[in-house]
């Protein structure tokens, strides 16, 4: 037996595809193992399906972060700064002036030397009041000491200021920055924009807009009418990278869909395989085997589903029955298992049943069951093996495709899901090329490197393939 394995393995990486095609399945199989025990499955769901909410501090449509080593153009990172937590660059001081008056101050200092603007700028505040809302007034201050008022307002238990949504602040730092370039700002300049441009005659063109790099503070001065008042504060700066693989159109780490995919896609495509493969051949050894009534039955079963259109089907089935990725992937079996590949294998067991060794089998008593998985289907297995192996590219590209087309599960996190949310949502259209091409790249290496096995497996377990 285990010269029978060197001399297999001998033979397969006699050819250098099948050593690339093994090697990246090996890498598959590692992603897909930490991914179950560092993320398992229903955190991952719960993160997925979490929506916007659970990813507020993450910018959206981010770029991955390693883009910058390759770009002479340093994009920004996201800057959080929370009083909450014990951090530099955050500090807060609340004074009791009266028994139900206090002055709140709040500062956030950050160090800025990115090459752009940051997409957005938000503030989100937690109070413990009971009654009166304190009343608090925001302040920008950049590194060239100019002071900006930014709002005044009462706030909620729980509020956010989205900074960048501002349209008021937006036309007052439109007009404001006019004046002293004594030229108008003609097209929609974003508040990040005006907030960390160079106040000069390049920020005229949103092309030629400088950053102006250095020390920027924002401070709150508050007011709170009650006594054992608490306030929290913190500052989202977002970036335009984030992380391994980006961020989508509701700020979710792509890293998750990613690393899932890769288990969710090998699995489908296996599992596929295999058991449609194995259930055709024992349906064509039943049918050689027993032939008669049995062999009509479903002779003719086979080619009503022959004629049937699968995709078509599959299609309707998926848009009258959301199922989960589970489900969809028994009904593929069960539309599949009556396939052409039931006449293949019962032609093949048509001779193979004549052989002398399971006549010998027969003549001693053996049962129809045990000759049928002893001795028939045995000898056809190895044949298989290449075709199976084949297959399973076909069986992941159907999984994307059923999830790009809306018809999969809508709630996994898989490949077809991020190509079908990025084509929702005009990634290509707004020049977000890693939204399609990271699960696309993925797609593509794994139905290769099974292609390429299979056709190593097909040449060694076929003599006739090897001279070619």
């Amino acid at each position: 037996m285990l010269s029978r394995m060197k001399k297999f393995f001998r033979q397969l990486f006699f050819y250098k595809s099948a050593a690339i095609g093994l090697g990246i399945i090996l890498i598959l199989i590692g992603i897909s193992i930490y991914t179950i025990f560092a993320l398992p499955y229903d955190e991952a769901t719960r993160l997925w399906r979490a929506g916007e909410k659970q990813w507020l501090d993450n910018p959206r449509n981010a770029m991955p972060s390693w883009l910058n080593i390759f770009s002479s153009k340093k994009m920004p990172e996201t800057i959080i700064l929370d009083t909450n937590r014990s951090q530099p660059g955050a500090s807060k001081s609340i004074i009791q002036v009266t028994e139900k008056f206090s002055k709140l101050r709040i500062e956030f200092s950050f160090d800025y030397e990115y090459d752009d603007f940051p997409s957005e700028m938000n503030l989100f505040f937690l109070s413990n009041f009971t009654f009166s809302s304190p009343i608090l007034t925001i302040y920008w201050v950049k590194p060239d000491g100019k002071e900006i008022v930014l709002k005044t307002f009462l706030i909620s238990k729980e509020d956010r200021y989205y900074i960048s949504n501002d349209d008021k602040l937006s036309n007052e730092l439109k007009t404001y920055i006019s004046r002293k370039i004594n030229r108008t700002i003609e097209y929609d300049a974003p508040i990040t924009l005006l907030l960390f441009a160079q106040e000069d005659t390049s920020i005229l063109d949103p092309n030629t807009a400088k950053v102006m790099k250095g020390n920027y503070r924002l401070w709150i001065d508050g007011t709170i009418f009650e006594s054992a008042v608490d306030l929290n504060a913190k500052l989202v700066v977002y970036g335009k990278v984030y992380g391994l693989a980006g961020t989508d159109h509701l700020r979710r780490d792509l890293t998750i869909a990613l690393l899932w995919g890769t288990p969710i896609a090998l699995s489908f495509g296996v599992v596929a395989s295999v058991s449609i493969a194995l259930i055709q051949m024992f349906i064509g050894a039943v049918c050689a085997w027993f032939l008669g009534g049995v062999d009509t039955i479903i002779q003719r079963i086979t080619e009503i589903f022959m004629v049937l259109p699968f995709l078509p089907i599959l299609i309707m089935i998926s848009t009258f029955y959301k199922f989960n990725i589970w489900v969809l992937l028994l009904v593929v079996i069960a539309l599949t298992i009556f396939g052409g590949g039931v006449k293949n294998y019962r032609a093949m067991f048509l001779q193979i049943k004549e052989f002398p060794y399971v006549e010998a089998a027969r003549a001693y008593g053996a049962e129809n069951i045990r000759i049928i998985v002893y001795y028939l289907i045995p000898k056809v297995l190895p044949t298989i093996i290449p075709s199976m192996v084949l297959s399973v590219a076909d069986f992941v590209f159907l999984e994307a495709a059923m999830a790009i087309l809306g018809l999969g599960d809508p709630l996994a996190p898989t490949w077809g899901k991020i190509i079908d949310d990025a084509y929702t949502n005009g990634a290509l259209y707004k020049g977000l090329y890693y939204w399609v091409l990271e699960p696309s790249a993925l797609l593509a290496a794994t139905s290769l490197s099974f292609a390429i096995l299979g056709f190593a497996l097909d040449k060694i377990f076929n003599p006739r393939l090897k001279e070619m």
